[in-house]
């Protein structure tokens, strides 16, 4: 497989018109790509990032930058077998991949004078694209984030509920849901860092929010849903602030936000979870969600720049 064989481009809507059937085709395991390209469709670049790059191949090391979305596809005999996006300052986060096709996305990239942050994917993708990075940038990789994939089987909600009923998030709730998902951001270690003045860029901006409260009217917990796309809708995030765990309020809020998913038609409800967090995976499950498959991050160190030989 030659590394020219993947095509990239800026265009988030020709990629979709070449691969969006690809996409669909699982819309479980294909849940980041889905949702990021259909963000980046309604509401345009502005959504990770602003500016543009150059033309392939110009303008420098990285000639996407930081700057604008990149899209990569492998077409084989007229038909799609991978594809791969990347966001303005951050990771390659790529389909499920062969290691040939790793290897040769790696080289194209690596071609081209990319720098990258990080690989996500499912754990044999990321290590294999790990494994061809450093080979052909040098770049050495340490396995960051573990978190498994589930997708939601047959819902079966908590018994008993916790007192109080699930509740739309309105715009006056806007401040509590801002501070809430700030504080889930610090609890997982994620970054950026999430508060009113970052949240028009936040990945949780165009989530549609639930709380949990009691039957006095105090929001208690909070789940979200993403849009659907290819009748998939994923759940992120879950919080429940820490002096109000163990009440069972995360579970009746996930449950209520499933039900609505599947209300509204869709075939594929999926979720991410820690997997060393064993008391919100045994929840999931006791749900009814069944894990997909396991994901991993791969963080890259620059490669060492040569020594300079000594004069005398």
């Amino acid at each position: 497989m030659r590394p020219d064989d993947w095509q990239l481009t800026e265009d988030v809507d020709d990629f979709l018109a070449r691969a969006g059937h690809f996409l669909r085709s699982r819309p479980a395991l294909h849940t980041m790509p889905l949702t990021v390209t259909e963000k980046l469709r309604t509401r345009g670049a502005g959504a990770y990032g602003t500016g543009r790059a150059d033309a392939y191949g110009t303008g420098g090391a990285d000639p996407y930058g930081t700057q604008v979305p990149v899209f990569g596809l492998l077409e084989q005999a007229g038909t799609v077998r991978a594809a791969c996006y990347r966001l303005p300052s951050r990771g390659l986060s790529p389909t499920r991949l062969t290691h040939g096709q790793a290897d040769a996305l790696a080289a194209r990239l690596a071609g081209l004078g990319h720098s990258l942050p990080s690989v996500s994917a499912d754990h044999g993708t990321a290590t294999a694209f790990a494994g061809a990075w450093q080979r052909h940038t040098g770049a050495a990789p340490a396995l960051g984030t573990r978190i498994r994939l589930y997708r939601l089987g047959t819902l079966t909600p908590p018994e008993p509920l916790p007192e109080g009923r699930g509740r739309a998030v309105g715009e006056e709730d806007h401040e509590l849901r801002v501070r809430w998902c700030g504080e889930f951001v610090d609890t997982v270690g994620e970054v950026p860092a999430v508060g009113a003045r970052s949240w028009a860029g936040s990945r949780f901006a165009d989530r549609h929010f639930t709380f949990w409260e009691t039957p006095d009217g105090a929001p208690v917990a909070m789940a979200a849903a993403t849009s659907m796309v290819a009748g998939m809708v994923r759940i992120d995030p879950v919080y429940t602030p820490a002096h109000l765990r163990g009440r069972g309020y995360a579970g009746a809020v996930t449950a209520e936000v499933s039900r609505a998913a599947l209300a509204g038609g869709a075939t594929d409800v999926v979720l991410f979870a820690d997997p060393a967090n064993a008391t919100s995976n045994a929840l999931y499950q006791r749900l009814g969600y069944v894990p997909v498959t396991e994901w991993s991050v791969y963080d890259f160190a620059p490669a060492a720049a040569p020594e300079e030989p000594e004069t005398r």
